[in-house]
């Protein structure tokens, strides 16, 4: 499969040793901005392979792979669309449903967003807030115990995420994630995108991420936790996802 890179953070350097390793080949990189609301500074940092958006090099990719920043995530997959590339985008801190263009679908899947051409029903985007493989077991493990809480109001949810200082959206996607489906499968609770529960974000020191569900009542606690040991299972999932895209 020929993988073209969007960002070239250390995200972008895990995507691109996992996808080697598998067999697949990296057709060109795209660094479009370094972080446009820290150094304010516009312009394109060269890498080895830097290619753009409109060369030839880029629309012979299969799939463009996209961990950026939510400023610019929006315009490297529309970028991505006009040269015919379907996207998997791992950048958090934006929606996918600002993507709603005409003649393409959004549709909801599996703790995924995806986005079909509804002319040639060719998937042009998978997002999600999380790839890691053992995250989205997380996530289906949540689902089971807020589905179990659902006539025991005596329990009181939270989560807690904690993630490097270089982070920039808060509360994390994921966190999102999880407050959303418990809203949905707990009735008692109030609805509307994770306002509902609360959620602590932490940023200290490198920690790739660590979120905790706790059901806390006077009686006792039930904790559920997710630890991250590094990037690569968050990188694995992207490039699962894109040969699923491709088959």
């Amino acid at each position: 499969m020929k993988i073209a890179l969007i960002g070239y953070g250390k995200m972008g350097h895990m995507v691109e040793a996992i996808a080697l390793e598998r067999g697949h080949e990296i057709v060109g990189i795209i660094e479009p901005l370094l972080n446009v609301q820290r150094d304010n500074v516009q312009g394109t940092k060269e890498y080895p392979h830097s290619i753009d958006f409109d060369s030839e090099a880029f629309r012979s990719a299969d799939v463009a792979i996209e961990f950026t920043t939510p400023a610019t995530a929006k315009d490297n997959i529309l970028r991505a669309w006009a040269q015919g590339v379907p996207v998997v985008c791992g950048t958090t801190g934006w929606k996918p449903e600002e993507l709603r263009i005409k003649n393409y679908e959004l549709r909801s899947q599996a703790n995924k967003t995806i986005i079909v051409d509804s002319k040639t029903g060719k998937t042009m985007l998978v997002w999600s807030s999380n790839f890691s493989v053992g995250v989205n077991i997380f996530f289906e493990l949540n689902k089971e115990l807020a589905a179990a809480m659902k006539n025991q109001p005596q329990y009181t949810p939270s989560i807690t995420e904690t993630h490097h200082i270089h982070k920039l959206d808060k509360p994390s996607g994921t966190a999102k994630t999880l407050a959303e489906e418990i809203e949905n499968l707990s009735p008692t609770l109030s609805t509307g995108e994770g306002e509902g529960i609360p959620i602590e974000s932490i940023r200290e020191g490198e920690v790739p991420g660590t979120h905790v569900v706790t059901w806390d009542s006077e009686e006792d606690t039930i904790v559920i936790t997710h630890i991250a040991k590094g990037r690569r299972g968050f990188a694995l999932g992207a490039v699962l996802a894109a040969e699923e895209l491709k088959q």
